[in-house]
């Protein structure tokens, strides 16, 4: 099941970068992503409702939800994506990937778990390989006051992902579910996206075509309803550090592709810094070795 869920949240926030750069053009991003979770959040309610497995929520959880659509479901999507208007992707991607090393010492300031040398180790080979990937658009980029703009923006998003792990987490350590948290979640981060756009202004637009409705519908059902719930399923399972890897692993699905639809062609350091990436992956879901557990003593019935 782990195996399964970590493929397909891979393959699928792998590709839905095809989808994002189809929704340039006259819609606003705001007003976009509002569109994305909004979908994603009616079309989970509706799966929930029909189905009986909505979960009922207490104020606490309610709360927990709030702040987990507003730093998952909203202000990470804003920050990478002003970034993006000043550093290349690449930079983008090895600033993201950095959460697996994030989820592990937020694992361990608010939950005590300890931090694995293996999960530091491959996080950190990981980080290089991406390095390495991405080196040509690295170096040929400037450094100027709207990069450090970009570079905090694109960290400010990593962090605001991974506190929205930290809260998915806690919510399931409580007996709920990510499909119901999701839902709740997704329409808080669209209702504040909504009013971050009546606030500034920002029209909301729709582009009545294929290309924007089809990238729209690809970006709501199986990247957030199927995608995000595939991963804060293994963030549950595993552990917030070692589902983080994801992070590392989708840029490299986004450049196979990136093979077929645009040409990329590999050179030596990008297969060096595919190796490393790899070889973090394994290290990351390597299990330690430790002493063997003691069987529990009997207890009378």
């Amino acid at each position: 099941m782990n195996l399964s869920l970590y493929l397909l949240t891979v393959l699928i926030w792998g590709t839905t970068w095809i989808a994002i750069k189809l929704q340039m053009g006259e819609v606003a991003v705001a007003a976009s992503i509002a569109y994305r979770f909004a979908l994603a959040s009616a079309v989970l309610f509706a799966m929930l409702w029909f189905s009986g497995r909505l979960q009922p929520l207490d104020r606490r959880s309610q709360g927990i939800c709030l702040v987990q659509g507003l730093c998952l479901f909203c202000l990470n999507f804003l920050c990478f994506y002003t970034a993006s208007q000043w550093i290349p992707s690449g930079l983008i991607a090895v600033i993201f990937s950095t959460a697996t090393l994030w989820n592990a010492i937020n694992a361990r300031v608010f939950f005590k778990q300890r931090i694995a040398a293996n999960v530091l180790l491959g996080g950190a080979l990981g980080l290089a390989g991406l390095g390495l990937l991405f080196w040509p658009e690295l170096a040929g980029h400037e450094a100027s006051r709207e990069s450090l703009l970009g570079i905090g923006l694109a960290l400010c998003g990593t962090l605001c992902f991974s506190a929205g792990n930290m809260l998915s987490s806690l919510q399931q350590k409580a007996g709920l579910k990510p499909l119901t948290t999701n839902a709740w979640g997704m329409l808080y981060g669209a209702l504040m996206l909504v009013g971050i756009c009546l606030v500034s202004g920002t029209p909301f637009a729709f582009e009545w075509n294929a290309r924007y409705v089809g990238s729209l519908l690809y970006l709501a059902i199986p990247g957030s309803v199927i995608g995000f719930t595939a991963y804060l399923t293994l963030v549950g399972r595993m552990g917030p550090e070692r589902a983080a890897y994801c992070t590392v692993l989708f840029p490299v699905v986004a450049l196979n592709i990136s093979v077929f639809a645009e040409g990329y062609q590999w050179t030596a350091p990008a297969l060096l810094g595919l190796a490393l990436v790899m070889a973090g992956n394994v290290l990351v879901f390597r299990k330690p070795r430790g002493l063997p557990v003691p069987a529990p003593l009997a207890t009378p019935k």
